[in-house]
């Protein structure tokens, strides 16, 4: 196993103190928002051989996965992803028109689907997804919110989001829950607050995760977690970022439909170790608590070893590490360490 050198990203709703403290460095006033551990060029990792450090994809190939740890102190954009068909049309679509990868308004930065897997290591807030219209609707009358009820009344769920989101300004209804007034406060009069009084309001206990997949409609509001996803940075966005904001290819791609909340439970295996389900392919993920000691590998293909509690030996916490074809390596001591693999 080779040790991992990741990418912190300074966006601005990032937590200054989670970060720093998971890395066991003093935090400096900045908002550490995302630590990055894959090939994507958004945020290279480097990883240290006989020859000193390298480029990750140097030493292993560019990989199909990205692992992140997410701290949000504020909430990130109402957003959603394309799938791979959408990725690749977009993307040759930008690049025929000239857009430059690196351009604020670039929607399609490559040419992958983004599915992504969010285990909470803290509790973790969340809105994802759609609720049933009449739990809404009675929801609306309940609280006296009457223009989004009879909107949604008459119109129906999708209709009634592209009037939010493509109209406005909106004359917000009081009496909102706690997390919804917060983001009333913050973008008084946006249309977006009253797309989120539609969707599932979760909180995330340690050890849970949320997937999300292509067209899902999500914003996290607060929380530290590990997340595994596809190597893309496509993010199509619609609310609640001062980020480039495209609602009509939003509204394109998303999933203006009802569904459950997307909420995973770890499968129990032996020896400590637990799976998460899920309907694609793109990636996977083992959760692994390290007691005395736990053999990982052989390695199929790439796997990617982040260990984000107490002190397994060769990996503590906050450190991470690469295997190769083949690789294998022992955890001694106790830990919590994930473990993530790419297509196979």
């Amino acid at each position: 196993m080779r040790p991992l050198q990741g990418v912190v990203q300074h966006y601005e709703w990032g937590d200054d103190r989670a970060i720093p403290d998971l890395l066991g460095v003093a935090p400096d006033a900045r908002p550490w928002a995302e630590l990055w551990f894959g090939t994507h060029r958004g945020g290279p990792s480097l990883v240290r051989t006989e020859d000193g450090l390298v480029p990750l994809s140097q030493h292993a190939g560019d990989l199909s996965f990205l692992v992140k740890v997410i701290a949000a102190a504020r909430p990130l954009s109402l957003q959603t992803h394309p799938d791979d068909v959408r990725a690749a049309a977009g993307y040759a679509a930008e690049d025929a028109s000239g857009v430059p990868l690196d351009a604020p308004q670039r929607l399609y930065r490559d040419q992958s689907a983004k599915p992504e897997l969010l285990v909470a290591l803290t509790p973790f807030e969340a809105i994802c997804g759609f609720r049933d219209p009449a739990a809404s609707l009675a929801d609306c009358r309940a609280h006296g919110w009457k223009e989004l009820g009879d909107r949604l009344e008459r119109d129906g769920l999708a209709a009634c989001v592209r009037w939010a989101l493509a109209d406005g300004p909106h004359r917000l209804p009081d009496n909102l829950p706690a997390w919804a007034a917060d983001l009333a406060d913050a973008y008084p009069g946006h249309g977006g607050v009253l797309v989120a009084l539609l969707m599932h309001h979760v909180v995330l206990q340690p050890g849970e995760a949320l997937f999300l997949g292509a067209g899902n409609v999500h914003a996290y509001l607060s929380g530290t977690g590990l997340e595994v996803m596809a190597s893309s940075d496509n993010v199509v966005r619609a609310a609640f970022t001062r980020k480039h904001v495209d609602v009509d290819e939003f509204l394109a791609i998303a999933t203006l439909s009802p569904g459950a909340p997307p909420v995973v439970h770890a499968r129990p295996g032996t020896d400590g170790r637990s799976t998460f389900a899920m309907p694609i392919a793109h990636f996977g993920l083992e959760r692994i608590d390290v007691d005395d000691r736990a053999t990982v590998g052989p390695a199929r293909g790439t796997e990617m070893l982040v260990c984000t509690d107490g002190d397994a030996g060769v990996l503590a916490r906050g450190q991470a590490g690469i295997l190769c074809e083949g690789d294998a390596v022992e955890l001694r001591g106790v830990a919590t360490v994930f473990r993530a693999w790419g297509r196979r």
